[in-house]
């Protein structure tokens, strides 16, 4: 089978997605056509011209059994431009729709990022989506999106769009399910930037926390969660992981500067060895992400042992237990606390099971939703 995946956007969520998705299915023959995840607004906008109108205009023009694509693609735009493409079967995967981003204080709000949204929608043939939370923030915004226009808005966009979405989350890579502890003593110092040896006490909580440094991921959430921990007389430590930038929120450099002493691992772990190692000697995984389609990272922590601690909203509601789930940055503090407690006094903190998010579990599914349309 003939199967082009374009990848319009392609960030590295995306681009963990659609590399297992080509080595789930090695018979199958992939052409892979992407874009760079910068300029935001060009990109969603501009791809299909960039790819119908460039190098790639007689790639897209094959013959093509099946075409896969990420919603950040403008479909609609590029069965227009390539009428070649118009009867080939075509799959959207939503890692995201734009009615669920929140927006920074500095970011012009336009409604055009939703509505490529869906047309994209309309577009595709099916459509899957990472979560319930993603579907459903898609049709709903969509509804009250054309509720707002004054004329000319067909009945019935959003019944569509429900009749042909699915929800199949990203599998997680079959490795993270079989990574063991080393034998050996792990040496923190070995995996921080910091390059210090810490004597860190068995009644110790290690806290990670893992997220690109910007505006969304909650970074006054965590500041207010620290300070709780603090006042409460926990004894912690945090390795403070991702990548930052310029335009960074000032909450991380105050983190930094309050709590020095608290900080084990700081900034990005390069090494995805290293990086799994810190998740599988951390009691915590914490989340305080103001937006979340599925959390990879955090499931990807709880695979390795970590007790994940997650807002109760956004996606997390239908992947953890209310136990594990806080509805405020002190709820957040009160569950931390009591999970401290249960360290000191010996016993075993909460896993989530993640297993049924294997690679060799979840693309049975894909494979399930891939033959269906041809098939149809």
């Amino acid at each position: 089978m003939k199967v082009l995946l374009l990848s319009a956007y392609d960030a590295d969520s995306h681009k963990r997605w659609r590399k297992g998705l080509v080595a789930a299915f090695p018979k199958w023959q992939w052409t892979l056509l992407t874009l760079p995840p910068r300029y935001f607004s060009w990109r969603i906008r501009g791809n299909s011209l960039s790819w119908a109108r460039g190098d790639a205009a007689k790639i897209l023009k094959q013959g093509w059994d099946l075409i896969v694509t990420t919603s950040m693609t403008d479909l609609s735009a590029l069965r227009g431009l390539v009428p070649e493409i118009v009867g080939v079967p075509t799959i959207v995967y939503f890692h995201e729709n734009q009615f669920a981003y929140p927006v920074s204080s500095d970011a012009f709000r336009s409604v055009e990022p939703q509505l490529l949204n869906i047309y994209t929608a309309l577009a595709g043939d099916r459509l899957l989506f990472n979560s319930e939370y993603n579907r459903r923030t898609l049709i709903d915004g969509a509804a009250k999106l054309l509720k707002r226009f004054p004329d000319c808005v067909p009945p019935g966009i959003c019944a569509e769009i429900e009749e042909k979405s699915r929800v199949i989350p990203v599998p997680l890579e079959d490795i993270v399910f079989n990574i063991t502890a080393p034998e050996e003593e792990f040496l923190w110092k070995c995996h921080s930037k910091r390059n210090e040896q810490r004597d860190i006490s068995k009644d110790t909580l290690i806290i990670s926390w893992a997220a690109r440094w910007e505006y969304d991921k909650g970074a006054d959430r965590l500041l207010h969660i620290l300070r709780g921990l603090k006042d409460k007389k926990v004894k912690f430590l945090v390795n403070l992981m991702g990548q930052s930038f310029r335009n960074s929120p000032a909450e991380f450099a105050q983190i930094q500067r309050e709590f020095s002493e608290h900080l084990l691992v700081l900034g990005f772990v390069e090494s995805t060895e290293s990086y799994r190692q810190i998740l599988r000697h951390s009691h915590i995984f914490l989340s305080t992400a103001y937006h979340e389609f599925q959390g990879l990272a955090v499931m990807e922590a709880a695979i390795l042992g970590a007790t994940p601690i997650v807002p109760d909203e956004q996606c997390y509601p239908e992947f953890y237990p209310e136990g594990l789930r806080y509805s405020s940055s002190d709820d957040a503090v009160q569950k931390l606390e009591s999970l401290y407690q249960s360290l000191v006094a010996g016993r075993k903190l909460q896993q989530v099971d993640f297993s049924h998010f294997s690679g060799e579990a979840m693309w049975v599914k894909y494979r399930e939703q891939f033959v269906s349309l041809i098939k149809n």
